[in-house]
């Protein structure tokens, strides 16, 4: 004898002759279901939001990096340049100020903290980055990037054409960083930014 109150309200009785499906049956999606994309290798590819917030982690710690070394430089030649212009204020009978004189040195200046924080990038976009696929952004968003062809292992080589197209190349090209790191939201069928296409890596979601 059935318990109390079964068949619950709205209940159908199945057909005589149906069959149940198996355990394991998968059913079909609703109408209008669409799977998110995946790489060839089936993980979920990552989001545009996650590699976003990837890029701005990982822009802070290279600039925070880049600020620690170059600021005491920084100090040093404006306190330089402010002691001079106190000195000629003083002095007005004094030949006036050579531009080039200062321009030279600040230009050399910024031309070194760019460079060194390109090598810097290099060393955290390549070389720290290749062996595992990640960065610390990547970590904290929980991506990672790995070659298009499921059977290959991410290289030194894939990263760095990563790195020259979407820092080198980006630096000298008005507007590539943009259209590159925009590449993606139109990209079918891997979402591949213009640097994941120019060195066969794709960016998946990683559960861990």
């Amino acid at each position: 004898m059935p318990p109390p109150g079964y068949p619950p309200p709205g209940y159908t009785v199945p057909p005589p002759g149906y069959t149940y499906p198996p355990p394991g049956y998968a059913y079909p999606p609703p109408p209008g279901y669409a799977p998110p994309p995946v790489s060839p290798s089936g993980h979920r590819l990552a989001e545009f939001g996650d590699r976003l917030g990837a890029y701005l982690i990982d822009g802070l710690i290279l600039g925070g990096i880049t600020l620690v070394l170059f600021l005491p430089v920084y100090i040093w030649f404006f306190s330089r340049f402010w002691d001079f212009s106190q000195v000629y204020e003083l002095n007005p009978t004094a030949p006036p100020p050579d531009p080039f004189r200062f321009m030279l040195p600040f230009i050399l200046l910024a031309l070194g903290a760019f460079a060194v924080s390109l090598v810097a990038r290099y060393l955290y976009e390549v070389e720290a980055m290749f062996r595992s696929g990640q960065t610390i952004g990547k970590r904290v968003t929980k991506i990672k990037v790995v070659p298009i062809d499921p059977h290959a292992t991410l290289d030194r080589t894939m990263a760095l054409k990563r790195f020259l197209v979407q820092f080198v190349a980006a630096a000298v090209v008005p507007g590539l960083s943009w259209v590159d790191g925009l590449w993606q939201l139109w990209d079918k069928p891997y979402r591949q930014c213009l640097h994941d296409k120019f060195a066969n890596t794709v960016v998946i979601k990683i559960n861990t």
